[in-house]
């Protein structure tokens, strides 16, 4: 254990977001997310939810400054039910909370979602039962 590191940050996770570099997407998939099959890099996160993960990944975790919209969601597919998932909204007060300025979010199709995550550097696979929870943050810089 370490002072001021949240506990639902695993050592690997931690080396994980310490070996990204400006650019590099990290994507957190829900529990119905197809991670294991996309991912470069797997996290498992069983038995956590998304919100506390993103919660404490931001605590560390500088967004990009250099795109408008760093964080990315996947677009719900037309016909399946909510235009928009309740879990967006916490989404959003976490990003906003640390990223005050930086914190678009662009919303992207759900093959074109699977697409960008073959790409991105890691997948964090969690236990997050509510639909369409899965998010793609872009790392920035410390200054």
């Amino acid at each position: 254990m370490l002072k001021g590191i949240p506990s639902i940050l695993s050592p690997e996770l931690l080396k994980i977001l310490m070996e990204m570099g400006h650019g590099d997407e990290l994507v957190i998939g829900d529990g119905n997310f197809p991670g294991a099959s996309m991912a470069q890099r797997l996290i498992r996160c069983d038995g956590h939810d998304v919100p506390r993960l993103l919660d404490a990944i931001l605590g560390l975790f500088p967004l990009d400054r250099f795109v408008a919209q760093p964080v990315a969601l996947m677009e719900v597919v037309v016909g399946s039910g909510d235009a928009t998932p309740p879990i967006w909204a916490t989404y959003k007060k976490i990003i906003q909370t640390h990223e005050p300025v930086n914190n678009g979010i662009e919303y992207v199709e759900r093959f074109e979602f699977y697409e960008r995550t073959k790409k991105a550097y890691a997948v964090v696979a969690t236990g997050e039962s509510a639909l369409y929870a899965n998010v793609i943050l872009k790392k920035g810089v410390i200054e």
